[in-house]
């Protein structure tokens, strides 16, 4: 019974708070389309839900393979940054499992689907690959635009920027 219960833990590559429910993972398994339905015409959605899948259980990628085909041309580009944003998390915790995600991309030949994967790895910053809920949205304080308590105010562009000492 032990043996039976690492095996799922084994696959995981993200903490147990940011782990995709079993319900919705088994859900996904049976039917792939149905997260295309349930996201329709939401791309930033379909890229971080199918990549909290992917991480939580690589075991998964038959099924995006299922979803990829069924898919239409503008959503294979979000399913390729999913691909790359889950090997990205995988890749500190899990190697293998980045790896396996990594030669399943490749395996594919789905142009669309490759471009998504490379355009979230172009700038080679990790901000990107980020789940959302981690990215900060303040700015640094010499290249902004709005100045004041609530941003309404322009902020001199020729005002000198600070030099730490």
């Amino acid at each position: 019974m032990i043996a039976l219960s690492l095996g799922p833990c084994q696959a995981q590559c993200v903490e147990f708070s940011d782990r995709a429910s079993q319900i919705d993972l088994d859900a996904f398994v049976k039917s792939p389309s149905s997260l295309l339905e349930r996201l329709r015409n939401d791309k930033e959605k379909l890229k971080y839900r199918l990549s909290g899948y992917i991480a939580t259980d690589v075991s998964v990628l038959p099924s995006v393979q299922t979803l990829i085909s069924e898919s239409a041309p503008n959503d294979r580009s979000a399913i390729g940054g999913a691909l790359r944003l889950a090997e990205a998390r995988c890749t500190t915790t899990k190697p293998a499992a980045a790896r396996q995600i990594r030669d399943f991309t490749k395996r594919i030949g789905d142009l669309s689907v490759q471009a998504g994967y490379s355009a979230m790895g172009d700038d080679g910053s990790s901000a990107a690959l980020l789940p959302r809920s981690n990215t900060s949205t303040q700015s640094s304080g010499g290249g902004a635009l709005l100045e004041g308590e609530w941003k309404t105010k322009l902020s001199d562009p020729f005002k000198p920027i600070p030099i730490p000492h």
